[in-house]
């Protein structure tokens, strides 16, 4: 494995425990619909979360999160609706959906997860 993929596996690994730490149950880790990927999708009480993160370690000059840009954004909610039109239920319907951002940095101190909880709002989805 490359060293990209080892560093994105630590960011997936921390930000799964986070959001389990907070209530939040995993459905899906880098889940995939054609060419189209989510990186956590997962649920709490308050509904369905599509989670993107973005993992850098060392210097960067900007911060994680802006790395999500709107073209990103824009494939993360594509992704979203081949989920539900692929899960879909009655509970899931019903639900809530969030877009959230994941931003972890790994440092000479440790991992550091901040999460911005509906980064984006989708006009439609």
């Amino acid at each position: 494995m490359d060293r990209r993929r080892i560093t994105g596996k630590i960011g997936e690994d921390a930000v799964a425990s986070y959001l389990i730490s907070r209530g939040h149950t995993i459905l899906e880790r880098n889940w995939r619909g054609g060419h189209l990927e989510v990186d956590i999708i997962s649920f709490d009480k308050n509904g369905l979360h599509f989670v993107e993160i973005k993992t850098r370690t060392g210097d960067f000059t900007e911060a994680p999160e802006e790395k999500v840009g709107k073209i990103k954004q824009q494939r993360i909610i594509a992704a979203a609706n081949r989920y539900l039109n692929k899960v879909k239920t009655t509970k899931m319907e019903a639900q809530e959906i969030f877009f959230d951002v994941a931003a972890v940095t790994i440092g000479s101190d440790g991992t550091t997860v901040r999460y911005f909880p509906e980064a984006y709002i989708p006009m439609t989805y």
